[in-house]
């Protein structure tokens, strides 16, 4: 029986002689755990299109394109992660079959950028969500944190995870509209060194060469605690339909048949065009500006309910705001 100090030598002469070989299985596998954290965001489609239900709104598949989203970290306007974030919605859009567009323009000497993407016939109907992220916590309980970024777990990511998730989900032969699919850039930086909330949308609102139907803003839907009231300033034949829609597919223990939320939000630039706009926000969110508001507060759950009533409402003959 050999002892512990000779095993111990004789796996110390291996290692010497086979020194060349160990040294490369340990860069090999150091390689394979940076490309596995490198690309972790990208892998997340497949992910996402191994977890989807064929035909139907799936939220754990949208939940995988939040954590794409945070796993680029904060994406404020302007900032790498948000172009990479951009980058990532297109690609996605693209490979589900709809055409892209972007729209870029500069807000406060700062290069931004709306994606629009489009798919089915008829009358225009915009489903819109916010993609950047706050530059400060502001909101945050410790003042120690309030220059910290905010990740976006919720406020950025989870709507536009419920806009990816459409795209691959949403029956286009079945499409009553002409879908757009738009992501706002420059919404969330509002009394932060001189900007404005909703730059994005305001931009693209008053640049439409067609007046849609009605638009529909996503912002805010993934908290695990989902409580969705009626929000005051939206359109209310279109909250109505909305509204209905959740009822029956039973979901009116989240979308509460009340209002409570007055908000100035992506919806309000239609409005003041003319366009009947609903704003679907659950703004009763403990983490809104804080660094906690991150991947872990949102529930595929919620996710999936507001999914489901927007596949509804436009895959459903009539579904208009008139």
């Amino acid at each position: 029986m050999r002892t512990a100090g000779e095993l111990a030598h004789r796996l110390g002469q291996g290692l010497r002689q086979r020194w060349l070989e160990v040294t490369l299985l340990v860069g090999f596998v150091g390689l394979l755990a940076w490309f596995a954290s490198a690309a972790a965001p990208y892998l997340r489609p497949l992910v996402a299109t191994l977890l989807t239900r064929e035909g139907r709104f799936d939220g754990n598949a949208a939940y995988q394109h939040v954590l794409a989203q945070t796993e680029f970290g904060p994406r404020p306007t302007g900032s790498a992660a948000n172009r990479q974030t951009a980058e990532y919605f297109i690609a996605q859009l693209q490979q589900f079959g709809w055409a892209v567009e972007t729209q870029d323009f500069t807000y406060q000497n700062v290069a931004a950028r709306n994606i629009i993407a489009r798919a089915g016939s008829g009358p225009v109907a915009i489903i819109g969500a916010h993609y950047d992220t706050r530059r400060r916590a502001d909101n945050d309980p410790d003042p120690a944190q309030r220059d910290q970024p905010v990740l976006g777990g919720n406020d950025g990511a989870s709507g536009a995870a419920v806009l990816l998730e459409l795209a691959r989900s949403l029956d286009k032969p079945k499409l009553t509209h002409e879908v757009w699919l738009t992501f706002f850039d420059a919404e969330d930086n509002g009394r932060l060194d001189g900007w404005e909330f909703i730059a994005g949308s305001s931009y693209m609102a008053t640049s439409l060469s067609v007046k849609p139907e009605m638009v529909i803003v996503v912002d805010m839907i993934g908290d695990a605690d989902q409580q969705i009231y009626q929000e005051r300033n939206s359109t209310p034949e279109l909250v109505n339909r909305i509204w209905a829609i959740a009822a029956d597919l039973g979901y009116s223990n989240w979308f509460l048949p009340s209002a409570k939320w007055a908000m100035t939000d992506d919806h309000t630039p239609f409005l003041r065009q003319g366009i009947p706009a609903a704003d679907l926000i659950d703004f009763d969110y403990p983490y809104w500006h804080t660094t906690q508001d991150t991947a872990d507060k949102v529930a595929p759950a919620s996710l999936e309910r507001v999914g489901r009533v927007l596949e509804v409402l436009l895959e459903s003959a009539g579904a208009t705001a008139q």
